[in-house]
């Protein structure tokens, strides 16, 4: 099966396949760089959509990520990041293989084409030229012989007429001679020239041809080729990349077996864990009898009736929010017990006309958190605002010792750094001591007098949170020591001096602070509370404001802030130097008003306007 033999005749049918087939591998080379661009846009995708959840730095996210659920959820954004990346490979290794392999074939492919067909009408061309000189040639004989004839007919017309002169007849004989040997000449010509074009005639149909077309076949036969060869590498690179996706997926589900609820449900109790007992049981109070009433240090009645007097908010029952307190969350209500770090024979509060038991049950169980005193919010808002102290004493019991645990890790941690250091440099003293001329001894005096100074100081700070560790462990009561509940220390303090002290160390977020009361009595109007916190509905944004530059919010309410992010402001500065803002929806905190750059809108309502 030749085509040189089978399609003699065809060139220009050839040539058009040829032609067409070229025009199918452009085609094909143009699918897969497309493919390419999908590959390439498809990993860019999952690239934004991975780093889009992924969690924020110094944010609240980071926290939640110790829970094994939001681990595995990390865990599996890392591995589409590189799921997408497998996709990237797709792309390149199509590019590098295909494409660029394919590109270079074909513009070799055209020249090679080009050659073939421009060889095989080089030869039409010459056989063209043959066949014009064996026409020319024929044309000339047919031409010489027919004046041959005539010239012949016309000497035997001359010699048959007696009137025609004796040197009349012998032109015309000579004439017809010389016409026959041109004739004769002319046919010579002709065979020879008919010789020569069935000779070229022979070699361009059986040698020539055959030969160009054969060529032209087996680099259609290669394009063919070549075109399944890409197919596979097509695919190939596809499958290349196949186990190192199931790779990815396996670590997707190797880090969705990795969850434990149970872990989880213990890291919440870390988390929230106050270490407050539950209150104790209260008292039956025998109204038949004459005789005083005594109340336990942990009655319900005690808790709230001989404490502070509770504040009234002209009337409404309804809880308000604190500021910087993130909505629908109140501050819990007091520990009913005593707070292990209560100061013993504190100033005990006024008692306070009892009610019925039932009356302070409903309350009890209904009743909303309120505000005790003005100390409270000032020293919730200092709290909130980043004045914390240094030993944690605002937090909770269980909540505290977790902070200071980790202060004294941290330390312990920094100590051993400087310990290194200082060993290290020690060493170094040595080596300079030994051999002077790598250096003077001298001159790591300095250096090591102020690790040694610094290593001193740490331990100092690491000694006073020990200490603070200490007593709160000595405070927290153990689970199985029962006994330890009621305390010789909680025993001798009245019901009044322990219920004030627990009112009184509370921070209006629910908060453990230190401080003790030395207020004997609080009255407060409705009138001086009329800035409520209310949750019911979001503030509306008053304006817009640009940061500039990077706030990271550590204390709770603040929200963190980078440079140039732009944010809607919903309450302006009263005064403190804060300014609260708002994210999204969900997200709203306070920054430093220095901070960012504020643009107010002017129909806001309650918007001011700055000059």
């Amino acid at each position: 099966m030749s085509w040189g033999t089978e399609l003699w005749d065809q060139f220009d049918n050839l040539e058009k396949h040829t032609q067409w087939g070229i025009d199918i591998l452009e085609k094909y080379i143009k699918f897969v760089k497309e493919r390419t661009e999908i590959e390439l846009s498809y990993a860019k995708q999952l690239r934004n959509l991975s780093k889009k959840y992924q969690p924020k730095k110094n944010s609240k996210e980071e926290e939640e990520y110790r829970y094994t659920a939001c681990k595995a959820f990390l865990s599996t954004l890392n591995e589409m990041n590189d799921y997408a990346g497998q996709h990237e490979v797709i792309s390149e290794n199509m590019t590098s293989q295909i494409t660029v392999e394919l590109t270079r074939y074909v513009q070799d492919l055209k020249q090679e084409r080009k050659s073939h067909f421009h060889e095989g009408r080089k030869a039409q061309q010459h056989i063209e030229t043959c066949w014009k000189q064996l026409e020319s040639s024929k044309r000339r004989f047919e031409r010489d012989c027919k004046e041959a004839d005539r010239a012949q007919q016309y000497f035997e017309k001359m010699d048959a007429d007696i009137n025609v002169t004796k040197a009349d007849v012998e032109k015309a004989r000579q004439q017809a001679q010389t016409r026959h040997q041109m004739a004769e000449d002319s046919k010579a010509d002709y065979s020879l020239i008919l010789q020569k074009f069935n000779q070229e005639q022979r070699e361009y149909y059986y040698t020539h041809i055959p030969t160009i077309f054969q060529k032209i076949q087996e680099m259609e036969e290669r394009r063919i080729v070549r075109v399944g060869e890409s197919m596979k590498t097509y695919a190939e690179v596809d499958r290349q990349v196949i186990p190192i996706i199931g790779k990815c997926l396996d670590e997707i589900v190797k880090a969705a077996k990795s969850i434990d609820q149970k872990n989880d449900s213990q890291l919440v109790i870390e988390a929230y864990k106050s270490g407050f007992e539950p209150p104790g049981d209260i008292e039956f109070e025998d109204y038949t009898q004459p005789m005083k009433r005594t109340v336990s240090d942990n009655s319900l009645s005690n808790s709230r009736g001989e404490g502070k007097p509770e504040l009234k908010f002209g009337g409404k029952s309804k809880g308000k929010l604190w500021p910087f307190i993130k909505k629908n969350k109140p501050p819990p209500p007091p520990p009913a017990s005593a707070s292990p770090s209560a100061v013993p024979n504190g100033p005990q509060s006024p008692k306070q006309q009892k009610e019925p038991l039932s009356h302070r049950f409903n309350e009890f169980m209904t009743s909303k958190p309120k505000i005790h005193c003005f100390r409270s919010l000032k020293r919730g808002l200092s709290l909130k605002l980043g004045a914390a102290p240094e030993d944690f004493s605002n937090l909770p019991p269980e909540q505290r010792r977790k902070k200071l645990q980790q202060k004294v890790d941290e330390l312990n941690k920094d100590i051993q750094k400087e310990m290194d250091q200082r060993d290290a440099i020690t060493k170094m003293k040595d080596v300079y001591l030994k051999n002077p001329q790598m250096g003077d001894p001298a001159s790591l005096d300095h250096k090591l007098t102020e690790v040694s100074q610094n290593i001193e100081k740490l331990r100092l700070e690491a000694q006073k949170f020990e200490a603070w560790l200490a007593e709160v462990e000595g405070r927290l009561p153990a689970r199985s020591d029962q006994a330890r509940r009621q305390s010789g220390m909680y025993d001798t303090q009245s019901p009044a001096t322990v219920n004030n002290c627990a009112q009184d160390r509370e921070s209006p977020d629910g908060s453990y602070t230190e401080e003790q009361s030395q207020e004997s009595e609080v009255k407060v109007l409705a009138t001086d509370f009329d800035d409520e916190f209310d949750d019911e509905e979001p503030l509306p944004a008053i304006g817009t404001c640009k940061a500039l530059y990077t706030f990271e919010g550590q204390n709770e309410g603040t929200i963190s802030v980078v440079e140039g992010e732009t944010l809607y402001v919903i309450e302006e500065d009263k005064g403190d130097g804060w300014t609260r803002i708002r994210r999204s929806e969900d997200e709203e905190g306070y920054v430093p008003t220095s901070y960012v750059e504020v643009y107010l809108d002017k129909n806001a309502k309650g918007a001011k306007t700055y000059i």
